[in-house]
């Protein structure tokens, strides 16, 4: 197997700086594709087309995103995109801490399980995503500086939005009512024991100690892992993440 070639660049995600890398030959058989084929769909429906990627916890989906943003800016015959998060549709941090659900029997706080699909508006998500069919619209974005919601912050109005969250696909409701909004879908799967300690890093560095880490991915995100591996819908096509944070096609 040839040595992977990889390239790095620095962004700013959800407020906070990051540096990542890709495999140039990842970019260039996986990632330009994907915005070729967006691209001509765009330009055969004549209209503005919605794009989601659904992914469990700790991918990197945020990130990639941003990524394929810029590659579309880079290519002078790709149609503009936006990237867009539904992390943004959080309900804002006053109202999970005062609401609750039922976990094991036990009620508890929506905040002490933020990132479960019930922590977030559904609702508001498919109306707006609706009327981004048909014109332009603000969106909301979490800013991961102050770990809120930020209403209204950024103006959507490309041809091309692609959407990325891990509950977009879930096949419940009532987020089944999100699928007939887009009008191409692709999914990234990861092994659970690589996303437990990806997922605990993050919280870390976001200034949890280890131990608040560990309680919070045993609380929180390894069910939403689980949840997404036995629940996610179809999709048109699917991505695997490597152990690197290479991606293939699976």
């Amino acid at each position: 197997m040839h040595e992977k070639r990889w390239q790095s660049c620095a962004m700013t995600v959800n407020g906070l700086p990051q540096h990542i890398r890709y495999n140039a030959d990842t970019v260039e058989h996986l990632f330009l594709p994907l915005l070729r084929r967006l691209t001509q769909m765009q330009r055969r429906a004549g209209r503005r087309v919605i794009a989601f990627l659904a992914a469990p916890p700790a991918t990197g989906k945020s990130s990639l995103l941003q990524f394929l943003e810029r590659l579309m800016r880079e290519h002078a015959d790709l149609t503009r995109m936006q990237a867009l998060g539904m992390d943004g549709f959080h309900y804002p941090n006053a109202a999970l801490e005062t609401h609750t659900t039922v976990r094991g029997g036990k009620e508890i706080s929506l905040k002490s399980v933020k990132g479960a699909p019930e922590t977030f508006d559904v609702a508001a998500l498919a109306e707006k995503l609706a009327a981004a069919k048909i014109g332009a619209v603000r969106f909301p974005v979490y800013d991961r500086r102050i770990h809120d919601v930020v209403a209204d912050a950024l103006t959507v109005d490309a041809p091309i939005l692609f959407v990325e969250g891990n509950w977009l696909l879930l096949d419940e409701e009532p987020w089944r009512g999100l699928r007939p909004l887009a009008d191409y879908s692709v999914r990234i799967d990861a092994p659970a024991a690589f996303l437990r300690d990806r997922l605990i890093a993050r919280k870390v560095q976001g200034g949890c100690s280890e131990a608040e880490a560990l309680t919070f991915y045993e609380m929180s995100d390894a069910r939403n892992v689980e949840r997404f591996a036995a629940h996610v819908g179809t999709v048109n096509e699917i991505w695997r993440m490597e152990p690197d944070g290479d991606f293939v096609r699976a």
